[in-house]
């Protein structure tokens, strides 16, 4: 079985969770795209993650001789039975079948027909699956960290961080969000599962947590106790082998004083803000039901660097949404000018299925959007670069990913670039105290001290 993973650290992690099953179950895991069945999962955010899904399983389905080709994940659970019809090479499972998936591998092979799913809203139940690993029917057999509850994933590559998965689901109504309507209700993991999960990542040569979900700031309300956070990152970090707990998916609406204390006071998480700002104008995000405007976010940043003036910062932004004026627009980059983010992502609004703001009056013509976002994603390129050229002399702690590139705090995997040390000889999965000499757009480069 060949398994393919597309979109977010949230499916990284859901597919470490179906490996297991299937390996569990007696598949052998092979990174050929010539396997028996491919198993796709699939991203089903924005227009350009569906086709970059839908293109993944064409293209897995002209590499395999027997065709046998699965879709799960995001994409398949959001759209079931329209996909199956659409994508006749492809078999189209829904999150409910993950605890099967062993079964339905098995009837895929032997060519027995099974009947797509029919999408529904998931936040009139509460998920079962990806999330509870209690209810989980498949046992491994991997032991949790310290005897706690057992683990049920499997690693799919060897890098020194992986993602861990606080919650999923989520309960805000953002108003060009479809997720929760597809990923469902929040729901926080208990924190000796998490706790448990962190141990063996660890003793799988795992040296960075990065802690995701669909809104971490929510995590425990539904377990009764809106600190559970604050409690967890201490504990998190003390795991032994682990070095560097990172926290990403903040809501600034949900960012109380006492979570950042935490993440800027705690030894071993990093000072690192992932804030989902979206907009500026306050006006534009009440449109999109949400809080905030330029001032209150800019008043969280100096909060946040009045701690720890280094911090890292990140977010992203929707330009061209319903009835967005070219004041607002204007206020959006003036934001951006003061608010100094280390990494900025710019998306173009387009309509989701099944969201409010597909519903608003006053869209913007599909060109005057490409327009706006081309124009605030120049900005954007000049404003990062300028924000690393000033971490210039700065000393850092970088974890080695590869010879003679890691990451500092403020860089994420994946998203938030690299710091460069030519020099640098340390391994992959250690740390590398460095100097910064230079800036490369928003990469930096420096020298190991």
């Amino acid at each position: 079985m060949h398994l393919v993973t597309l979109g977010c650290a949230r499916n990284d992690v859901d597919s470490e969770e179906l490996a297991a099953r299937i390996a569990g179950a007696g598949w052998e895991l092979t990174d050929s795209d010539l396997a028996d069945v491919t198993v796709v999962n699939t991203c089903g955010f924005v227009e350009a993650a569906k086709k970059d899904s839908i293109d993944a399983l064409l293209a897995a389905s002209d590499a395999s001789p027997s065709g046998k080709v699965v879709a799960v994940g995001c994409l398949a659970q959001r759209y079931g039975r329209e996909l199956a019809e659409a994508l006749p090479e492809a078999v189209v499972l829904s999150f409910d079948d993950y605890a099967q998936i062993d079964e339905r591998l098995d009837d895929v092979l032997a060519g027995r027909p099974l009947t797509p799913h029919t999408p529904h809203d998931r936040r009139t139940l509460l998920p079962i699956t990806p999330v509870s690993r209690p209810a989980a029917s498949v046992d491994v057999g991997i032991p949790g960290h310290a005897g706690g509850p057992t683990v049920l994933r499997r690693r799919l590559d060897n890098a020194p961080a992986a993602p861990l998965k606080l919650a999923s689901g989520c309960d805000r109504r953002c108003s060009f969000c479809a997720i929760p309507s597809f990923r469902g209700a929040f729901v926080s993991r208990p924190a000796v599962e998490v706790l448990a999960e962190a141990g063996w990542l660890a003793e799988h040569g795992v040296r960075e947590l990065v802690l995701v979900s669909e809104n971490s700031t929510s995590y425990g309300k539904d377990l009764g106790d809106v600190r559970a956070l604050e409690r967890l990152l201490p504990k998190l970090a003390a795991v032994d082998g682990v070095e560097r707990v990172r926290l990403t998916y903040l809501q600034p609406a949900e960012l109380r004083a006492s979570l950042i204390d935490a993440l800027t006071d705690t030894p071993g998480v990093v000072p690192y803000f992932d804030l989902s700002f979206q907009h500026a104008s306050g006006s534009v995000l009440r449109r999109m039901r949400r809080f905030g405007d330029a001032e209150s976010f800019l008043g969280l940043l100096d909060s946040i660097r009045a701690r720890v003036p280094q911090a890292g910062v990140r977010s992203n932004f929707i330009v061209g949404f319903p009835g967005e004026t070219h004041d607002e627009l204007a206020e959006l980059e003036e934001f951006l000018q003061r608010a100094r983010l280390d990494v900025i992502g710019v998306f173009g609004y387009s309509d989701e299925d099944g969201t409010g703001a597909a519903n608003l009056p006053d869209k913007l013509d599909p060109d005057d959007v490409r327009e706006r976002a081309d124009k605030v994603s120049a900005l954007v390129d000049d404003l990062v670069a300028q924000r690393a050229e000033e971490r210039v002399g700065e000393e850092v702690v970088v974890l080695i990913d590869r010879l003679g590139e890691g990451r500092a705090d403020h860089q994420a995997p994946e998203v938030d670039g690299v710091t460069l040390l030519p020099t640098c000889k340390a391994a992959r999965g250690t740390f590398a105290r460095a100097l910064i000499t230079a800036a490369d757009g928003v990469d930096l480069v420096g020298v190991p001290l």
